[in-house]
């Protein structure tokens, strides 16, 4: 879907994002760690599965205006299975509830459903 000239490395967003969180930790280890542990309570097994979760995640993603999450939570649901029609109907979820400025930020989500391999 995106053209070369105007496609967004999510990559960046991605390990950006990871970094962030390896520097957090360096002052910070009861922070990370606690949100870490939420982190896996949350998105662990429970009456959802993984993928599903991972959607919603995008969805919500998107309506936060977070390219960071955005990249997280694609390549996440990639790995759960999800499929680039799945991913960007969650997107489309968040920008009917979220108007215009979320439109404006599917434009991260083809971007990192493109760079991810999502089918």
């Amino acid at each position: 879907m995106a053209e070369e000239k105007t496609k967004i490395d999510m990559e960046v967003y991605y390990k950006r994002f990871l970094a962030l969180f390896e520097e957090i930790k360096k002052d910070y280890p009861t922070f990370v760690d606690g949100f870490m542990k939420f982190f896996a309570a949350t998105e662990g097994p429970g009456a959802l599965d993984k993928k599903t979760k991972e959607l919603i995640s995008v969805a919500l993603s998107v309506k936060s205006q977070c390219p960071y999450c955005i990249a997280f939570h694609v390549k996440n649901a990639i790995a759960e299975g999800a499929t680039r029609n799945e991913i960007i109907e969650a997107a489309m979820v968040a920008a009917l509830m979220g108007g215009g400025p979320c439109v404006a930020y599917m434009k991260y989500v083809f971007d990192a459903c493109d760079e991810f391999g999502a089918k």
